[in-house]
């Protein structure tokens, strides 16, 4: 049984081998950096866009596109639903307790003041928006947000957000003949925008305290 599996792998061609790996490895690593914000999920679906645009298959871009929105969406909802059971809970929990280690006061005070007239609209920009995610999240769980009001919202949110990283992934395949040179450029850019907003809070810092 073994051997026959071996010799259907070897007798795919490459870009049948790269899909059935990269797909399922594209929803395993978005879903968990949706759990764990430490893992660049924006980078992963960049560089796997820069792959499927140098790929011959026509839907390349679209499966990209709906597995990396379907991996943040159900990642986002299992986040949420750990930390409403802290938030029932009297001793809390420790995903409760890592969403608040990783917000600031002022951070999560700006967040509650901007969700409360416009719910939808926050919860697509803070995806948008480098480490936006998860003080607006911990906004929506202290104000005792239903899950599912919140993946109501956290949907097109999710689209939103795979559709932009996946542009950037485009543009790196298209100014570049190579996809590992494409791989590149898509992760710089990536990073590059995710270090601006923790440069804009740094510089602002001492202006408020000159203030």
């Amino acid at each position: 049984m073994i051997e026959r599996i071996v010799a259907v792998v070897r007798e795919l061609p490459p870009e049948s081998t790269q899909q059935a790996v990269g797909y399922p490895s594209l929803f395993l690593l978005v879903a968990l950096g949706a759990l764990v914000p430490v893992v660049p999920t924006g980078a992963i679906v960049s560089s796997a866009a820069v792959v499927a645009f140098h790929q011959s298959a026509p839907l390349s871009l679209l499966f990209v596109f709906l597995v990396a929105a379907l991996a943040a969406f159900l990642g986002d909802l299992a986040l949420y639903w750990l930390g409403q059971r802290g938030v029932r809970s009297r001793n809390g929990s420790r995903w409760l307790a890592a969403l608040r280690g990783r917000v600031t006061a002022d951070r999560l005070a700006h967040a509650q003041d901007r969700l409360e007239p416009h719910q939808v609209p926050v919860l697509v920009l803070s995806r948008l928006v480098p480490a936006g995610r998860i003080p607006v999240m911990l906004a929506c769980l202290l104000s005792d947000m239903p899950l599912r009001r919140f993946a109501r919202g956290d949907l097109p949110a999710c689209l939103a957000w795979a559709a932009t990283y996946q542009l950037i992934g485009i543009l790196g395949g298209s100014l570049f003949p190579e996809p590992w040179q494409g791989v590149v450029a898509a992760v710089a850019l990536t990073v590059l925008i995710s270090a601006v907003p923790a440069l804009w809070r740094r510089l602002r810092g001492p202006r408020r305290e000159t203030r």
